[in-house]
């Protein structure tokens, strides 16, 4: 880890955050470095990260009730060395949280499309530049994004098929709305051993 360490220091330097935490190693950059310091990451020989393995958004909205005062978008890339096998976590925060962007990866790591757009999708967080930006997991007509912490969730209508319309069609909510509390059973000397 300390030689690790001192690879990213020497190839990236201040343009990132370098943290070791349960034996993984994790780096923040900022908005406006991700894509040097991306490439970097990917073309520096004694870092080789040629492969990214995820890309996910995350929504710190429900950690600033706790300890948490950073800002609350962050889209997460997990990357991988098959050269020297390793793995780094890198993190990047878009700076508006009422309307998150980044820069896309797909010109460094074109798996990158897909996932970026799945990021778009559940988070709404856009990537510019990115050759074709739009829903994958959820309808078109589809209002919000379902991942974020804010995000309804049960509303006043309900999404299903028509065979007889042949689409989809909008409905009121036939389902009244429950709290489920769960049972708790206990059996006397459960685990006991006889003895």
């Amino acid at each position: 880890m300390d030689a690790l360490a001192d690879i990213f220091a020497a190839a990236l330097g201040d343009r990132i955050q370098y943290a070791e935490a349960l034996g993984e190693v994790g780096i923040t950059v900022e908005p406006e470095a991700l894509l040097e310091v991306s490439r970097t990451l990917r073309d520096h020989p004694d870092l080789h990260f040629e492969m990214l393995i995820d890309l996910c958004g995350v929504d710190y909205q429900a950690y600033r009730d706790g300890a948490w005062s950073g800002r609350r978008f962050a889209v997460v890339y997990h990357l991988l060395s098959v050269k020297h096998n390793r793995r780094v976590r890198m993190k990047a925060f878009p700076r508006d949280e009422e309307f998150p962007v980044l820069e896309s990866a797909v010109g460094i790591w074109p798996v990158a499309d897909w996932f970026e757009r799945e990021a778009f999708d559940l988070f709404g967080i856009m990537f510019s530049g990115h050759p074709d930006l739009r829903r994958i997991l959820t309808d078109y007509g589809f209002v919000g994004h379902p991942f974020r912490k804010d995000f309804p969730l049960s509303g006043n209508v309900e999404v299903r098929y028509d065979p007889a319309q042949q689409r989809v069609i909008y409905q009121p909510v036939t389902v009244e709305p429950r709290e489920v509390t769960p049972r708790i059973v206990r059996v006397e000397h459960y685990g006991e051993v006889d003895g």
